[in-house]
């Protein structure tokens, strides 16, 4: 990373985006930091609407580059820093199953996780992307039982966003509870990076509460 092109993460505290700053700690990349207080609204103000006109985050600028979308901004970050190891390079054999599970992540597991979570029946199954919701966590569970990690004994971008995706569906009870789904999000979660962030996100989460006290 040059000083002529830095990085600007943007970020909420406590939100989806807490995992996108456990990936960088993990790649020990430098970058700026936005932070968003979407409790003041500031996600749908258009200085950041014009960034993510959806209003969510995470969101990266790097150089010329605006990149929105968590599966997305974990592929450009892991990409761009070959150094950190955590993407399989084109021409890896592991390169195939790692983009197959960063992409199911945000096709499969997410929608599947919200309409469990808004007790909506997924679709019929010629028009579901998911199949249905056992189906969908059943393939994830027999592919980290292979373990320690996602791609085997490889850790890569791939378990930050699986692990702490998985952490928060367990913790809302989305999940149903399976020893092989907690031992991998413990495992995961218990990296330095995890602890760290969760600690940052305490702070931010608690000046962006303080900001919205009456004077």
């Amino acid at each position: 990373m040059t000083a002529k092109n830095p990085l600007h993460v943007f970020h909420a505290p406590q939100s989806r985006s807490s995992s996108t700053i456990v990936l960088l700690n993990e790649i020990g990349a430098p970058f700026d930091l936005h932070l968003i207080n979407m409790k003041a609204g500031e996600q749908r103000q258009p200085g950041y609407l014009a960034v993510n006109p959806l209003g969510k985050v995470p969101a990266i600028r790097h150089g010329g580059a605006l990149v929105t979308e968590q599966v997305a901004v974990f592929l450009y970050l892991a990409d761009l820093f070959p150094e950190a190891g955590l993407a399989p390079a084109i021409g890896d054999p592991l390169r195939g199953p790692y983009l197959r599970w960063m992409a199911f992540y945000g096709s499969s597991y997410e929608p599947a996780l919200i309409d469990k979570a808004m007790k909506r029946e997924p679709g019929a199954p010629a028009m579901s992307v998911y199949g249905d919701f056992d189906m969908m966590l059943n393939a994830v569970i027999n592919q980290i039982a292979k373990g320690p990690y996602l791609l085997g004994d490889r850790f890569t971008a791939a378990d930050v966003l699986w692990g702490a995706g998985l952490s928060w569906g367990t913790m809302f009870g989305i999940v149903p509870e399976n020893p092989t789904v907690a031992a991998y999000v413990a495992r995961i979660t218990g990296r330095p990076a995890f602890s760290k962030v969760q600690a940052l996100d305490a702070e931010w989460a608690a000046e962006h509460e303080a900001a919205l006290e009456p004077a």
